[in-house]
């Protein structure tokens, strides 16, 4: 019997079971998905993410395989557009996520971590109050895996934890996210990566390996419009009436997708249960506009992972206090400040006095954007 059942072998799983096997613990992850597997994703690790695999020593054929990203370019509705440049010795990478996912699996089967693709996790075992594992499918066949700790790092729509009524989705923000890649997209800075905020939705644009490029949009829908409209005329509508992005996209050819996702935002309950961790948006994600998003699920999952442990050596008492605390002190700021953005984003007067502060100041909109990419983590 493995000593930590770890569900889901996205970047929060693979970080949180190679630690763990590199430690000495016997682990067993599952995933519904084969690797390498497509996922939208905005494409970028930004400056705290690549300090964090450094110290992990995971994915070292990242810098190789990926774009250099030097800094972050964020435009208004107005014109206005402001750049920033990440301190010396810091930068982001552009990578397709599905070669980033694979990378980090390679660690986790390096350290020793026996793993199950195109496993469907049906639910939680549940002895009283205590999770000792998890009841799957494979093929045709149903059977119960146990473990002394589980590690559901399943995802924003977690069967494990929304099974649990551990994570939920909020009333408010209801935004889902729309990615494709063009080709043909010109790029004055390839180097930098570019947000543009609109009242009610951003873009991101990125410039990937390939020659291709990154366009992901992130909105609320209007009144039903999913419902009387494709998400492709949806997608094409907004970015290509834009008015940063119609000239660049002018001649650009949409290859893939777009692909859409959604409800994005995911609240986790205060509340744990013996012999569960969740790890990755599992725990809670808000929106990709920072692209910090998997800094945060790597951090936690590496929390997570040490919880883990001490649970293995000593016993469940007051793991899950332990973790809570340990993941206030290390994310609570940068949750903080995403929230903050995310208001900022869902006001059009909102937005209208930023882009007034940021002309009069835009040191501070630069400083906004060095510490959304997490430069001076590690």
């Amino acid at each position: 019997m493995a000593d930590v059942l770890v569900i889901g072998a996205g970047p929060a799983g693979c970080v949180a079971a190679t630690v763990l096997a590199r430690a000495g613990a016997r682990v067993r992850m599952l995933d519904r998905s084969t690797f390498p597997r497509p996922k939208l994703c905005g494409d970028t690790v930004n400056p705290g993410t690549v300090a964090l695999l450094r110290r992990l020593h995971l994915a070292d054929g990242l810098e190789t395989r990926g774009l250099r990203i030097d800094g972050m370019a964020v435009t208004g509705a107005s014109g206005l557009r402001v750049e920033a440049r990440y301190p010396r010795g810091q930068h982001g990478i552009a990578i397709v996520r599905r070669e980033l996912d694979w990378l980090l699996l390679q660690d986790a089967l390096a350290a020793g971590v026996e793993f199950e693709p195109g496993t469907f996790v049906r639910r939680a075992i549940v002895d009283g109050t205590r999770v000792t594992g998890a009841e799957i499918v494979c093929g045709s066949s149903m059977h119960a895996l146990r473990a002394p700790v589980t590690i559901a790092a399943d995802g924003r729509h977690s069967t494990i934890a929304f099974g649990l009524s551990l994570a939920r989705h909020p009333n408010r923000p209801r935004r889902w996210a729309m990615g494709a890649y063009f080709d043909g997209v010109r790029h004055d800075a390839p180097t930098i990566g570019e947000m543009h905020i609109r009242a009610g939705r951003y873009v991101g644009v990125a410039a990937v390996p390939g020659g291709l490029t990154n366009v992901c949009l992130v909105k609320s829908p209007a009144g039903g419009e999913f419902a009387h409209r494709s998400p492709r005329d949806v997608f094409l509508d907004e970015v290509s009436r834009d008015s940063v992005l119609t000239d660049r996209l002018a001649g650009a050819r949409l290859v893939s997708g777009p692909v859409v996702l959604g409800p994005l935002a995911v609240d986790a309950v205060p509340r744990s249960m013996d012999g569960l961790l969740l790890a990755g948006d599992a725990a809670g994600f808000i929106d990709p506009m920072t692209g910090d998003g998997l800094r945060l699920a790597m951090q936690g999952a590496e929390l997570s992972a040490a919880v883990a442990l001490e649970a293995l050596e000593h016993g469940w008492p007051g793991i899950g206090v332990r973790l809570a605390r340990a993941r206030r002190r290390a994310l609570a700021p940068k949750w903080r400040f995403n929230r903050m953005l995310r208001a900022v984003v869902g006001s059009a007067a909102a937005i209208s006095a930023s882009t007034v502060g940021a002309r009069i100041a835009p040191s501070m909109l630069q400083a906004v954007i060095r510490y959304a990419g997490d430069c001076g983590q590690t």
